[in-house]
């Protein structure tokens, strides 16, 4: 299959170009069914004679071209409708009807505070001209009217408020927030990308809109020809005072070890993978509180709200440490490099009077096991090499709290 992106050096078509080689390229195996032979990818630094060539040849069109931020209004129906009207008009000199699919806006809808809107009458002219060439020539045309977009490479200070706030707090510029109450509905490049690939192999999602919201209604075969619209159908609706406080969160990960909530496919995660995307080199690498003794080391990595804390230790050779007990908290103890010993006792006597024996597990980075650290057993860990360090990734079910350590000194060998 051919496809032709246009606008492919803006934001959705690099992403797009990229899945694209990656399917291609057989990076991504996931689409098994879709052959993609060559990608045309057409920008405004493009030899124009190339549209030409690409539209004789391409079996599928993305239309991502157009004008966010023209400098007078006029350029809005030259760039959006104009170059549609150029676009559609090569496909039927070449007699290609081949899908074509066009990014317009749910500015288009010309609803609410979009009632105005130059650029959404330039969208919306963009639609009617498509909509105008699938009834000429029986072409398959998917109009998509995208909500506000976010993902990586989005370019700030542009048209997008979440690439604007990421870029910024993470470059310690300010941020404006007029009102913190205002709600937008958000689509991550991510499942836009699914969306489009989805298209690609005749899976897209249909709607119709109503007031500016798409309807995915249950409509009665004789009157599908209504859903003229297609529409990804993972979005998120956040206020612009939600994302900025999540972004400062975000911002003080480094100094806090926090990491907040990010509950699969949820808008939290898709954000700070976002916000990840426009950290400067200065704050790609941070440093960590090594706590040093004449033993070795014990480093705090990673702490979550619900989900416990990550932590590196390090014994010097032949060191023993822990040596202690915990009443409710539990661990996994995992030695990464290194030979050692993981002791454990439960702690007081049996019924006898006697200890309780020692459970031992020799450890080593050779084999990688997970130890459990039970609550109720005084712990210890031992370095059984005399030249070499051990080093021991723990997880512990919660995060360190200094007013209650739950930690209370014990050896495992009673003397």
């Amino acid at each position: 299959m051919n496809i032709l992106i246009t606008g492919a050096r803006g934001f959705v078509g690099k992403n797009l170009a990229e899945a694209l080689r990656n399917i291609q390229q057989k990076k991504d195996r996931t689409r098994p069914k879709l052959i993609v032979e060559n990608i045309y990818e057409y920008d405004v630094a493009t030899e124009p004679a190339l549209l030409d060539d690409y539209c004789k040849s391409a079996d599928f069109v993305f239309n991502l071209a157009g004008v966010n931020r023209p400098k007078n209004n006029e350029e809005f129906m030259a760039g959006n409708f104009g170059f549609a009207s150029t676009l559609l008009n090569t496909l039927k000199k070449h007699h290609n009807t081949s899908p074509v699919m066009l990014a317009s806006s749910i500015q288009a809808s010309l609803t609410g505070r979009y009632g105005d809107s130059d650029y959404g009458k330039s969208k919306l002219a963009g639609e009617q001209l498509f909509f105008k060439y699938a009834q000429e020539t029986g072409a398959k045309v998917l109009v998509y009217r995208f909500p506000n977009l976010f993902g990586k490479w989005c370019r700030p200070n542009y048209n997008s408020v979440v690439a604007t706030f990421c870029h910024n707090i993470a470059n310690d510029l300010p941020i404006q927030v007029n009102d913190p109450s205002t709600q937008l509905e958000l689509l991550y490049i991510d499942d836009l990308i699914t969306e489009l690939l989805d298209a690609l192999e005749g899976n897209e999602h249909l709607c119709e809109y109503d007031t500016g919201e798409p309807a995915d209604m249950i409509i009665k075969s004789d009157e599908a020809d209504r859903r003229r619209y297609c529409y990804a159908p993972v979005t998120h609706k956040a206020a612009l005072g939600e994302i900025a406080e999540l972004l400062n969160t975000f911002r003080q990960q480094p100094q806090s070890l926090l990491m907040p909530p990010i509950p699969s496919n949820s808008f939290p995660k898709k954000l700070y993978s976002t916000y990840l995307s426009y950290l400067p080199e200065s704050k790609t690498k941070f440093p960590l509180k090594m706590n040093c003794d004449d033993r070795g080391s014990f480093t705090e990595l990673l702490k979550t709200a619900d989900s416990g804390q990550f932590s590196v230790n390090i014994n010097k050779p032949g060191v023993t440490k822990g040596q202690h007990w915990h009443h409710s908290k539990w661990e996994f103890f995992i030695v990464v490099s290194g030979h050692g010993l993981i002791e454990e006792r439960k702690i007081g006597t049996d019924e006898k009077g006697k200890p309780h024996p020692v459970r031992r597990f020799e450890v080593s980075g050779e084999k990688l096991e997970a130890v459990h650290m039970l609550p109720g057993y005084t712990h210890n860990l031992i370095n059984l090499s005399k030249t070499e360090n051990l080093v021991t990734l723990m997880w512990a079910n919660e995060p360190f709290d200094a007013s209650h350590p739950d930690t209370f000194t014990e050896l495992v060998e009673m003397v």
